[in-house]
C-alpha cells in the first residue's frame, strides 16, 4: 500500500488476465513473514518497505487444489515497481503492474482476493500508523 486516507493506493500485479497482490511459496528454512518480504521485493522490486502492523496476516480460502495464500499490509514509500525477472522462465511472473484507489483495485480482483482487500482496508482504517 502506498499513500494515506484517500490518497492511499493499493499495489495489483497482473498475470495474464488474473490479477493478485505480490505473492509465493515459503521456502525450506523461512518463515511465512520472511517469504512475503522476500517475494515481494523478487516480484516488485520493493525491499524498502515498512510494516507498522507487523506480522499480522489473512489467509484465503483453500483454491486450486487446496492452496491458501497468506497476505500481510505494508506501506511501501516508493511507487517505483521494477517486475523481477523469474530465473526459471527467464521473464517477469507478471505482465503489469498498477497502484490503484480501493473502488478501482475491487473492481479489478475476483471474490477470494476481495475479501483480502477488505480485510486490509479494516485493519489499515483501524490502526493507522503514527
Amino acid at each position: 500500500m502506498h499513500g494515506q486516507g484517500e490518497h492511499r493506493r493499493y499495489l495489483l500485479l497482473r498475470a495474464y488476465n488474473y490479477w493478485d497482490f505480490p505473492k509465493g511459496r515459503v521456502e525450506e528454512g523461512e518463515t511465512p513473514w520472511e517469504a512475503a518480504r522476500r517475494e515481494v521485493a523478487e516480484e516488485a522490486g520493493l525491499a524498502t518497505l515498512e510494516w507498522p502492523w507487523g506480522e499480522r496476516y489473512v489467509e484465503t480460502e483453500p483454491y486450486a487444489g487446496g492452496k491458501i495464500a497468506r497476505y500481510y499490509v505494508a506501506l511501501s514509500p516508493s511507487t517505483d515497481v521494477r517486475l523481477g525477472i523469474n530465473p526459471v522462465l527467464r521473464r517477469p511472473e507478471h505482465h503489469e503492474f498498477r497502484w490503484l484507489p480501493y473502488p478501482a483495485a475491487h473492481a479489478l480482483l475476483g471474490d477470494r482476493l476481495r475479501a483480502v482487500l477488505d480485510w486490509a482496508r479494516r485493519v489499515m482504517d483501524e490502526n493507522v500508523p503514527g
